[in-house]
C-alpha cells in the first residue's frame, strides 16, 4: 500500500467524506456524487486542501504569528485544549469577537454597552481557525471584515456567501474523529516548525553543538590559494533543515548562480572538442544534462538559476555551438584568461586539492564584471562545479545552511577510511586524509572583498552520489547503460539496483577511445546487477548482453572474444572463446 493510500484509508475511517443530503452548486467540485441521498466527499481533494491549510499554519508559526481557534462543540473541547497545549502555541482567545473592531469609530459607546468584557488585547490574530463553521457564521464575518485569514472546515450545504469568506476551506465531515485527526496535523506541523526555529536559533542540545558551526571537527591544515587555514568538516547529517515550503525553496534558489569550469578537453578519450560535448544518450550531451536540469529546477520551483561557463580558449567555439538548441536559457559564456604554464605551482606526485586552479576561475569572472551583475540580481552564493561531474548537484540542504551560519566558502569533500578508500569513488595512499570532491559554494561578497577568501574554511561529507564523474571510457559505460536512464534530459539512477554503489569498471587500452569504445559495443550490456568488471585485448560484444556479479573477460594477444547477442554471464572469467562455448 503506498503512503497516499494510507492516508486516504485513514481519511475514510474517520467518516470525513460523509456530507449532507444536499449540497450547494459551489461545493460541487469536492464531490463525488451523492449515495443513498448523501453526499459523498472526494477525499482526494479534502487531502489537498489539508496540506494546503497546514503549510499556511506553518508559515505563521515561523513568523510567530497569533492563532485564535474557534470551537462551540463540547464534544471536541478537549481535543482543541489538548492540542494548544502541546504546542504551545499563541491562541489569542482575549481577543472579543462581535464589533469591538470593526465598530472602533465609537468607541465609549460600544464599551458601554459591554462593560463585563474582558478587552485585554487590542491586536487581532493572525488567523482564525474554525471547526464549526455552521455555528460560527458571526466569527468568519467579522474576521472577513477585518481581512484574517480563517482556516476552516465546510460542509456541503454551507452558502455561497459564508464559503467565500474562507480563506482556506477544507471539506470535510466534522465528525468527532476528523477533528481529531485535523488537530493531529496541526500539531505535528506546529511541532516541526518550532524545531526548525529552534535549530536557526542555535538552541541545540549539547550532544548536538560539535557537529554544527565553528566546533566542528577539524581535520588537517591545508593550503587553499597559497595559504594555510585550517578546515572544519561538517557532516551532511548535521545541515540545518531546509523548509518544505515551495517558495522558501524557490527564495533559497534565487540567491544561487551556478559556475562551471568548462576547459577539460576529451583528448585522453580520444574525443575532437570539450569534454563535456561528448554524448551520453541519444544526442544528450554532458551539458546538455546540465542545462537540462538547471532548467527543471527553475520550472519546478520558479526560480531562475543562471548557468555560467568558464571555457577554455580551445572549448569555447565547440560549447557555443553546443548551446544554440539551448536559446532562450539564462547561459552565459565567459573564457577564461590564460595562465603560463610556469606558473602553475605542483607536480604529478604532489597532486593539489583542485583539479583546476579556482583562483584562476574566479579572477576571470570577476575579471568579466559579472560578479557586479550577478549582486544587482540578488544572488549571494556561487556553485562551482567540476567540470567532469554529471551528478545533479544543487541541494537546497547546503544551501540554506551556508546562509544561516554566514559561511563564505565551503567545498564538498569524501573522507578517507583507514584502510585508505574513499567514501566515494577516488583513492588515496594515505590514511586520514580528504578528498575533495570539486564542487565549491563561495559567497559573491566574500569574492569582492578578497580573492583569496581569507576565512574560515568549510567542508561537507556529501555522498558518493554528489560526484558522477567522467574521466575516462570506463565510466562512459555506467553512464550508457541501463543503470542510468535520460528522462527528459535529466540523468536518472535506476531503482531495480539495489546496491547503493556504482560497479567497478576496468576497460583496457583497446577500449580506451571513444571510437573503439562505441565500435566495440553492438549494444550497451545491462549493468544492474554488476559489481566488478575486467575487460583486457581484442574483445567485442554483441547486443542484449547481461553481466552480473564479477566478470572478468580477458584475451590473449592475438586472439579475439565475442560476446555473442543475448549473452548472460555471472560471476565468469572467460579467458577464451571456448570459455564461452563451454559456459
Amino acid at each position: 500500500m503506498t503512503i497516499h493510500s494510507a492516508v486516504i484509508q485513514k481519511l475514510l475511517s474517520t467518516n470525513a467524506h460523509l456530507g449532507r443530503r444536499v449540497a450547494e452548486n459551489h461545493f460541487k467540485i469536492y464531490t463525488y456524487g451523492a449515495r443513498n441521498g448523501m453526499t459523498i466527499i472526494d477525499s482526494d481533494k479534502t487531502l489537498v486542501c489539508l496540506r494546503s491549510a497546514c503549510n499556511f499554519i506553518g508559515n505563521l508559526v515561523r513568523e510567530n504569528g497569533r492563532f485564535l481557534f474557534v470551537n462551540t462543540n463540547p464534544l471536541v473541547d478537549e481535543i482543541i485544549e489538548q492540542m494548544i497545549k502541546t504546542t504551545g502555541c499563541r491562541n489569542d482567545n482575549s481577543w472579543r469577537l462581535g464589533g469591538f473592531l470593526t465598530n472602533s469609530l465609537s468607541p465609549k459607546k460600544f464599551r458601554s454597552r459591554n462593560k463585563k468584557f474582558n478587552l485585554t488585547s487590542v491586536y487581532p490574530p493572525d488567523c482564525v481557525v474554525i471547526f464549526d463553521t455552521e455555528r460560527k457564521s458571526s466569527v468568519i464575518l467579522e474576521a472577513s471584515r477585518l481581512q484574517i485569514p480563517i482556516v476552516g472546515l465546510v460542509d456541503p450545504s454551507m452558502p455561497l456567501e459564508t464559503y467565500k469568506k474562507i480563506t482556506y476551506p477544507v471539506p470535510a465531515n466534522d465528525s468527532v474523529q476528523f477533528v481529531y485527526l485535523f488537530c493531529n496535523l496541526i500539531t505535528k506541523t506546529i511541532q516541526y516548525e518550532q524545531k526548525k526555529l529552534a535549530a536557526a536559533k542555535g538552541k541545540v542540545t549539547k550532544e548536538e553543538e560539535p557537529k554544527i558551526g565553528e566546533a566542528a571537527q577539524r581535520i588537517e591544515k591545508i593550503k587553499i590559494n597559497g595559504t594555510d587555514d585550517e578546515l572544519f568538516l561538517l557532516s551532511y547529517e548535521s545541515l540545518l533543515p531546509v523548509s518544505s515550503d515551495p517558495l522558501k525553496i524557490t527564495e533559497l534558489l534565487d540567491k544561487l548562480v551556478i559556475f562551471k569550469i568548462n576547459d577539460n578537453e576529451g583528448t585522453k578519450m580520444g574525443f575532437n572538442g570539450p569534454k563535456s560535448a561528448i554524448e551520453i544518450s541519444n544526442g544528450v550531451t554532458c551539458l546538455d544534462l546540465l542545462v537540462n536540469y538547471i532548467e527543471s529546477l527553475n520550472v519546478k520551483y520558479g526560480c531562475n538559476i543562471p548557468l555560467i561557463l568558464m571555457n577554455a580558449a580551445s572549448t569555447h567555439n565547440e560549447t557555443l555551438k553546443i548551446l544554440e538548441k539551448q536559446s532562450g536559457k539564462n547561459i552565459s559564456c565567459v573564457v577564461k584568461d590564460q595562465v603560463p604554464e610556469n606558473n602553475v605551482k605542483g607536480s604529478s606526485k604532489d597532486k593539489p586539492l583542485y583539479a583546476f586552479d579556482q583562483k584562476e576561475a574566479i579572477l576571470s569572472l570577476k575579471k568579466s564584471g559579472k560578479l557586479d551583475e550577478l549582486l544587482l540580481q540578488g544572488k549571494e552564493y556561487i556553485l562551482l562545479l567540476n567540470s567532469d561531474n554529471l551528478a545533479q548537484v544543487v541541494d537546497p540542504k547546503i544551501l540554506n545552511h551556508l546562509i544561516q551560519k554566514n559561511i563564505e566558502y565551503c567545498m564538498e569533500v569524501s573522507q578517507v577510511s583507514s584502510e585508505g578508500e574513499t567514501s566515494g569513488t577516488n583513492q588515496s595512499e594515505e590514511k586520514s586524509k580528504i578528498t575533495n570532491m570539486m564542487n565549491s559554494w563561495i559567497n559573491i561578497e566574500a569574492i569582492n572583498k578578497d580573492i583569496h577568501l581569507k576565512t574560515k574554511l568549510f567542508g561537507v561529507t556529501v555522498p558518493a552520489s554528489r560526484n558522477l564523474s567522467l574521466e575516462e571510457t570506463s565510466d562512459l559505460l555506467i553512464f550508457k547503460s541501463d543503470l542510468y536512464t535520460c528522462d527528459n534530459g535529466i540523468l536518472t539512477r535506476n531503482e531495480a539496483r539495489t546496491n547503493p554503489a556504482n560497479p567497478a569498471i576496468k576497460l583496457g587500452p583497446e577500449f580506451q577511445m571513444v571510437s573503439d569504445f562505441e565500435s566495440r559495443f553492438k549494444s550497451i550490456p545491462s549493468i544492474i546487477e554488476l559489481d566488478d568488471l575486467k575487460v583486457n585485448g581484442d574483445v567485442l560484444f554483441g547486443s542484449d548482453v547481461i553481466l552480473k556479479g564479477f566478470v572478468t573477460i580477458n584475451a590473449r594477444p592475438g586472439e579475439k572474444i565475442i560476446i555473442p547477442d543475448g549473452a548472460m554471464l555471472e560471476n565468469k572469467v572467460i579467458n577464451g572463446q571456448q570459455d564461452l562455448l563451454s559456459s
